[in-house]
């Protein structure tokens, strides 16, 4: 369509006419021509102009923690010459990026280069680039959509925790506070299941898979004491506000990470499924990319869901449970899944330590709380230092 200059032009060019056909002057009907095709030229030079652009795009990294940046690559290529084109890159929530480039010479690539904050977690959708083409005399312009849709994945921010629960190593007679395991399966097959997403492929179990029609993976027995399990309270009725769950989700993402380094083999669960296991890298970022869409949930009976996941085998040594104020139903769901983990972390985000994790406490429970405005990183050092001064030799 016309830009303003191209209005202006074709307005003068219409009245250049006019006054022709009232005086006769053939030099009016000459400019007032010369204008109208001006403008009717460049509509036609930017519709072909603008699916000749081609924009590419890199993100580094594509997979960040919540306040880190990323650095976003945008390459534009065409096969003729082009002036005047502008881009806009917008990444959903966060901002819009935008460049102009006066020429693009035929396959002479330019690269423009924009930093993103990355804030608050989630999962952004990167472009389409929108091309804006004006022709040489900026008399008009058009636009479209130009390059795929990409993906950021902003994970919680996580802290570098400091100490492990004691557990039980493979002589069941003595204490360890580090696992001597690896984060793999053991040797011995145990059985056959369903293929989930991030299982690794090798372990496809052909045979089985051809007979079903359906990817069916060998399942081997995982050492009891190298199994954690993660849980994050979704319930809303559990925060006081949005501040507080987003430090549960911080808490409950920096101890995923610390068991996963230190040879655990962790289960998480934020509300539904039976949970996301964690044997390798593939399977780690699947996990934390749920972290970082999680949303607290209006209703959910606990008591309930955890009664289910305990059915389906869940026990181990290390048992996770965060939440907000704990309550009742955070109480009862510690005495279901409890009793089939070796140590219970609770972490609370509440600054009501006394009276909400007593009763955790009281049942053998290493207690750790800390309020959306402190970190967790000491809270868990305190916490573990304190559940080794108080443990049993047996």
């Amino acid at each position: 369509m016309p830009t303003t200059r191209g209005w202006a032009a074709l307005g003068a060019g219409i009245a250049l006419v006019i006054l022709w056909v009232v005086f006769g002057e053939r030099l009016m009907l000459g400019a007032g021509l010369f204008l109208i095709l001006a403008v009717g030229g460049g509509m036609g030079y930017v519709r072909t102009a603008v699916p000749r652009v081609g924009v590419t795009r890199r993100l580094t990294p594509f997979q960040v923690h919540d306040g880190d940046r990323a650095v976003v690559e945008v390459t534009l290529l065409t096969g003729r010459r082009i002036a005047q084109v502008t881009v806009l890159d917008e990444v959903s929530g966060l901002g819009t990026a935008r460049f102009v480039a006066d020429r693009i010479e035929p396959q002479d690539p330019m690269t423009a280069r924009y930093e993103i904050l990355c804030r608050p977690r989630g999962i952004y959708a990167v472009g389409p680039a929108i091309v804006q083409v004006r022709d040489p005399l900026d008399l008009t312009e058009a636009g479209g959509t130009a390059g795929k849709v990409d993906r950021l994945v902003v994970y919680p921010a996580v802290e570098d925790l400091d100490g492990l629960p004691l557990g039980r190593g493979h002589d069941p007679t003595v204490n360890t506070s580090k696992s001597s395991f690896s984060q793999t399966d053991g040797e011995d097959f145990f059985t056959l299941r369903e293929y989930q997403q991030g299982d690794d492929l090798r372990k496809v179990h052909w045979p089985s898979t051809a007979k079903r029609d359906v990817l069916m993976i060998r399942q081997l027995e995982m050492p009891w004491q190298s199994r954690a399990l993660v849980l994050l309270d979704p319930r809303r009725v559990a925060y006081p506000d949005r501040d507080t769950f987003e430090h549960a989700v911080r808490g409950v993402a920096s101890a995923f990470r610390h068991l996963f380094r230190n040879g655990y083999t962790p289960t998480l669960w934020t509300g539904h499924g039976s949970g996301t296991v964690v044997g390798g890298s593939d399977s780690y970022g699947i996990a934390m990319e749920e972290l970082s869409a999680v949303q607290p949930t209006p209703a959910i009976d606990l008591t309930s869901a955890l009664a289910r996941l305990r059915r389906n085998g869940m026990a181990g040594g290390v048992l996770v449970l965060a939440t907000g104020v704990p309550d009742d139903p955070v109480l009862a769901a510690f005495r279901t899944l409890g009793r089939d983990f070796y140590r219970t972390i609770v972490m609370s985000a509440t600054a009501d330590v006394p009276a909400s994790l007593d009763p955790f406490a009281r049942a053998g429970a290493t207690t750790i709380a800390s309020t959306s405005s402190d970190r967790w990183a000491s809270a868990w050092k305190q916490g573990m230092e304190q559940s080794w001064s108080t443990a049993t030799a047996g």
